[in-house]
């Protein structure tokens, strides 16, 4: 790597002290492996994802572009990035004060305990490195033998789908679906169910015009059976298309690059807030408590400002982790919490609870654990801590034609910020039927959960599942309140009214 410099032995001993302090406190993680970059080498590792070589595709070029022009512009600096592997692999900005430096230590130490201990990232690939450089050379022999530009132009399809996965499937067994002919009732040895009666009184509880019925009904539900495909609506679309769109193998292969690849990344995007402000809690109480000097502490606090910092109306995922951590260590310190404190009326004697319990730092330990984003703030995110941080739903205003504060009611708020973050902030895509009407279309539901589609992006989805399915692809959704059907017949957009029936999933 060109822009990579050796570590100098300072920040050897610097990374010793820093670990040791980590270990201390109770932080448990994988053994670290840093690399100082320039800053070039930085944009350009951060364009691929924190990953030293990614498969060829012009994204990359234009992230990077991004990138440069935001340090060089003074708009953004990366300090640091760290990668879920084990051996982690960090890296250091060549120039960062040492204490800097200091900081970015405690935040990796922090970030590769969650990449350890948290549930969500207990199912990812420590090994994606070679994932990522494995990969990157398919593609290249992939467009050595087809053309880079046919193949570059499958990714830009591909990449448009990438978030058409369930990335809760990898925690969750999900029970078959029952098998043909499961009943509690007996049949008469055709499959046609009978009610249970006495044999004497068979003959009136199952006469002959029932069981002919039955049979047809049953007859019905078979051809029916027939014509559906999946049986059960499926949420990983992109799995439901590497095993039956008729793709050609590379293509299939390319697919399977993009969703292996998604699902790396989902852990990432489901606990942004938890690893942010885990990581800042943490070195924070590192710096303040062990490692910083009196000569660093104001620069250091200068730095960490510039971090937390909040404009109005945004969510600062670092701000909002370590105010909801040290909330939590608080609550549980002074014991406020189980059956008695829900049970509290007075606000007098909620203010001076203290029950001097010193639970907290386990109690933030387990949270680490267990939770992802929306569990977090579900379980955690209490009126107390709304009030406290002087939260508030914020929306656009079609009387004003500007973004206002619309609500500071609790749990208008709460839900505003659960739906923002619920599947990533990405809709619920289901795989309805893929032989719709007989004729081998797709048709996919969106699951409306009270807030429409961006028919634009929608539309471009349709687009891009056309050229992956070759056949017309529908979408139903709701759209202000009533059903819709959008269909794409070779890039052509048409829609109609539509029936928007109950979820069946």
């Amino acid at each position: 790597m060109a822009g990579l410099r050796r570590f100098p032995p300072y920040l050897r001993d610097m990374q010793e002290e820093i670990e040791n302090h980590a270990r201390a406190y109770g932080l448990d993680f994988f053994p670290i492996i840093y690399e100082v970059l320039d800053y070039k080498t930085m944009n350009e590792v951060a364009a691929y994802g924190g990953f030293p070589t990614r498969y060829p595709h012009w994204r990359f070029g234009m992230d990077y572009e991004q990138l440069a022009k935001g340090y060089e512009w003074g708009l953004q600096k990366i300090y640091e990035m760290v990668i879920n592997t084990n051996p982690a692999y960090a890296y250091l900005l060549e120039g960062n004060s040492l204490v800097d430096q200091k900081t970015v230590m405690g935040h990796v130490c922090a970030h590769v305990d969650f990449f350890k201990n948290n549930y969500y990232f207990s199912k990812t690939n420590r090994k994606m490195i070679d994932g990522m450089a494995n990969h990157a050379a398919l593609v290249r022999r992939h467009m050595a033998r087809h053309g880079q530009d046919v193949v570059e132009d499958f990714i830009d399809t591909c990449l448009t789908l990438e978030n058409l996965i369930d990335p809760m499937s990898p925690y969750i067994t999900r029970a078959p679906a029952p098998k043909e002919g499961d009943q509690d009732d007996a049949d008469d040895g055709n499959g046609v169910p009978r009610l249970r009666a006495k044999q004497y009184m068979d003959k009136f509880i199952n006469p002959p015009e029932y069981l002919e019925a039955q049979k047809k009904k049953k007859d019905e539900e078979k051809k029916k059976l027939r014509r559906r495909f999946p049986e059960e609506p499926q949420r990983d679309v992109l799995a439901f298309l590497i095993k039956h769109a008729p793709v050609d193998s590379w293509q299939r292969d390319i697919l399977e690059i993009v969703r292996n690849e998604a699902y790396y990344f989902a852990p990432q995007a489901m606990t942004k807030i938890m690893n942010e402000g885990w990581a800042t809690y943490w070195h924070s109480t590192i710096m303040t408590q062990k490692a910083a000097s009196a000569a660093e502490i104001i620069d250091y606090a200068d730095a960490t400002a510039g971090v937390l910092a909040t404009a109005p109306g945004r969510l600062n995922p670092y701000k909002l982790g370590i105010e909801l951590f040290r909330y939590i260590e608080s609550r549980w310190n002074k014991g406020q919490f189980g059956k008695e404190w829900e049970e509290c009326e007075s606000l007098d004697a909620k203010r001076d609870w203290d029950r001097r319990l010193g639970l907290g730092r386990k109690k933030i330990f387990e949270v680490r654990r267990l939770h992802n984003d929306v569990t977090f703030l579900d379980e955690y995110f209490t009126l107390e801590f709304c009030i406290e941080q002087k939260f508030y739903s914020f929306g656009f205003s079609e009387r004003s034609g500007n973004w206002e504060i619309q609500s500071r009611e609790f749990k208008k708020v709460k839900d505003q910020m659960l739906r923002m973050l619920t599947n990533r902030g990405q809709p619920f895509i289901y795989v309805e039927d893929a032989n719709l009407e007989n004729r081998s279309e797709l048709l996919l539901r969106h699951a409306h959960d009270g807030t429409d589609l961006d028919l634009g992006q929608a539309k471009d989805t349709l687009r891009s599942l056309y050229k992956v399915w070759t056949r017309p692809v529908s979408l139903l959704t709701r759209v202000e309140g009533k059903g819709k059907m959008f269909r794409c017949d070779d890039g052509n957009i048409s829609e109609k009214s539509a029936e928007y029936p109950a979820p069946t999933s």
